[in-house]
């Protein structure tokens, strides 16, 4: 396997000889990290070479590869991040980071299909963090390398533009699957909830997760069409009888919540590709899969990555590990 973990002197080496990076690191690692062509977002969780590792003194590097000559590094904000679906490139592909609970990233998740150009052509990328002992104390961060530029909201990306006889695609493996339960739906979008309307009946959702004794690791799945989305659970305030998520719900949209999944690494290794590892460009894996399924010096097969806040495949994703692929025509 490929070497991804990197030294902070290693990267600043990589990027002084003008490579093109996307990096996933610690806070204090990014900040010392000179002027380049490289964008990056904070964590400090990855599976790397020997498996799921928490770091705070080495880098996840994706470097680009030489074939693509064309690409452009952007930021955005809340109000363009609607933009970045018609800036990317005619055929090629796009890398976002966005942190997490920022205004970027909550607009991103509610109103990302509806952007002019959403998904026709492939975005890929994740939702930076930070260890989850500094949840609500650290802010997530991303960095705009070619400006020396650190936002706690907005987002980075690289628009890279493929050359002839090349194409990129987009797979997700999501383990989950809807169980066999109440049929959920809610009477708005967000990313907290009050009521559902479960079986038809109005209910207060903390309630029913209380009453139930839901197991709160499983995520809420809703079938597109034969596609599994999750949301998942991020707490249950019991107090304010609220429902927080880490990724939106939407109006009339039907969920059930998962079914159990018995063993994690035997179902994940069941469904990663067939195809060479160095046909893999850019992979990330969900911080709940992480810690639920206790990672942690396992290997999800040839597969490396940052663990991250949120998965973005097309639109913002929950306890997935989605993967970009660059193959020949």
């Amino acid at each position: 396997m490929n070497q991804v973990m990197y030294s902070a002197n290693e990267v600043k080496k990589m990027i002084q000889d003008g490579r093109k990076l996307i990096l996933a690191g610690d806070e204090k690692l990014l900040r010392s990290l000179p002027e380049g062509h490289w964008i990056g977002g904070t964590i400090p969780y990855f599976i790397g070479e020997k498996g799921g590792t928490l770091s705070s003194d080495m880098i996840y590097v994706t470097e680009i590869p030489d074939y693509i000559k064309k690409m452009v590094f952007k930021t955005y904000q809340e109000s363009t991040i609607s933009s970045i679906y018609t800036d990317a490139p005619e055929r090629g592909f796009t890398v976002v980071i966005i942190p997490a609970s920022s205004a970027t990233h909550l607009s991103f998740a509610v109103n990302a299909p509806s952007y002019d150009g959403f998904a026709t052509s492939p975005l890929i990328g994740w939702i930076s963090g930070v260890h989850v002992d500094d949840i609500g104390k650290v802010k997530p961060l991303v960095f705009f390398g070619d400006k020396s530029k650190v936002m706690d909201d907005g987002a980075v990306a690289v628009h890279a533009s493929l050359p002839e006889g090349k194409f990129a695609d987009i797979d997700i493996i999501n383990i989950f699957s809807q169980g066999s339960g109440d049929m959920i739906m809610f009477p708005e979008d967000g990313f907290s909830v009050t009521d559902a309307v479960i079986n038809g009946i109005k209910t207060n959702f903390a309630d029913y997760v209380e009453a139930k004794k839901i197991d709160t690791r499983l995520p809420l799945v809703a079938n597109y069409s034969g596609a599994m989305i999750n949301i998942s659970v991020q707490s249950v305030d019991a107090a304010a009888k609220k429902v927080n998520f880490y990724a939106p719900v939407f109006k009339g949209v039907e969920y059930r919540h998962a079914a159990p999944v018995g063993d994690y690494i035997k179902e994940f290794t069941g469904r990663l590709p067939d195809r060479g590892a160095e046909t893999i460009f850019f992979s990330c894996n969900c911080i709940l899969n992480y810690l639920y399924s206790e990672l942690e010096g396992k290997k999800t097969g040839n597969i490396t990555g940052p663990i991250t806040f949120g998965e973005v495949a097309y639109q913002l994703l929950n306890q997935t590990l989605v993967y970009l692929t660059i193959g020949d025509l």
